[in-house]
């Protein structure tokens, strides 16, 4: 068996391989971080808004709660008024009678004349002659009339009405032949409410004729409200002898009989 001899060795050729060729890992690395890195530099430059107008954002102011503001409002003003209506009374309270009644329209006010006729405050017997009619004061019976909301359906003798005057009762009188209807009216104003009385009066110049001591108030309505006011701010307190009874008086009608007469019966 022959052995055939050894070639000629081969000696393997080697590739030199350029940059710029593509082939091989190191040139395709290259390129791609310098790709990635211009996606970068792009993708950051777009995200960081270089190029691009900036937009404000709009604020929306919200609506107002009125709601609060308007409960504090309202409780403002309450609180005004009840401060206010504590000031007005308390100076309403301070106020004597006197200028109470002053501010009523249409009473004549016979204090301030200072007539003796009518200051007058002595017990004498029998009929007396007066400066008004229906009296407001002057001399007077010893015994009062009755006032105890009492209502008389007969006319009533000025001498004991005056002494009710005295005592602080506030007199209603009334023409006669009143309605009924509207007597009944003020009947309401009288009955059952101490220190006042009420009776008809003969030759009365005005439908009703409302008097205390030394002051008068004169109208033809029934329903005029000064009588009420007129009652509420002298009734009492206009006394000239704080503290006198109304009570145990007299209670008979007609006229006063002269002195030492026997008063007719059924008087």
């Amino acid at each position: 068996m022959s052995m055939s001899s050894p070639g000629p060795e081969r000696v393997p050729s080697s590739v030199k391989v350029s940059k710029t060729s593509g082939q091989g890992k190191p040139p395709t690395a290259a390129k791609k971080a310098t790709a990635g890195g211009a996606a970068g530099k792009g993708a950051a430059g777009k995200g960081s808004g270089k190029g691009r107008k900036q937009i404000t954002p709009v604020k929306v102011a919200g609506s107002r709660n009125w709601g609060p503001i308007a409960v504090a409002g309202v409780v403002v003003l309450i609180a005004v008024g009840i401060i206010g209506y504590g000031v007005f009374a308390a100076v309403q309270g301070s106020r004597g009678w006197e200028d109470k009644v002053a501010d009523i329209a249409g009473v004549t006010n016979y204090r301030e004349q200072k007539n003796a006729a009518i200051d007058a405050r002595d017990h004498k017997d029998g009929p007396q002659t007066y400066v008004t009619s229906p009296p407001v004061g002057g001399a007077h019976n010893s015994t009062w009339q009755n006032c105890m909301g009492d209502v008389y359906d007969q006319p009533i003798a000025n001498e004991h009405a005056v002494h009710s005057l005295e005592h602080g009762a506030v007199w209603v009188t009334y023409k006669q032949g009143l309605a009924a209807d509207q007597v009944t009216k003020l009947k309401e104003k009288v009955q059952g409410k101490e220190y006042t009385l009420m009776s008809p009066y003969a030759g009365l110049d005005k439908n009703v004729s409302v008097q205390v001591w030394g002051y008068q108030l004169k109208t033809d309505d029934v329903n005029d409200p000064r009588i009420d006011q007129f009652i509420q701010d002298t009734r009492l307190v206009s006394s000239m002898e704080p503290g006198a009874a109304c009570s145990s008086g007299n209670t008979s009608t007609g006229p006063l009989a002269a002195a030492g007469a026997t008063p007719p019966s059924g008087s």
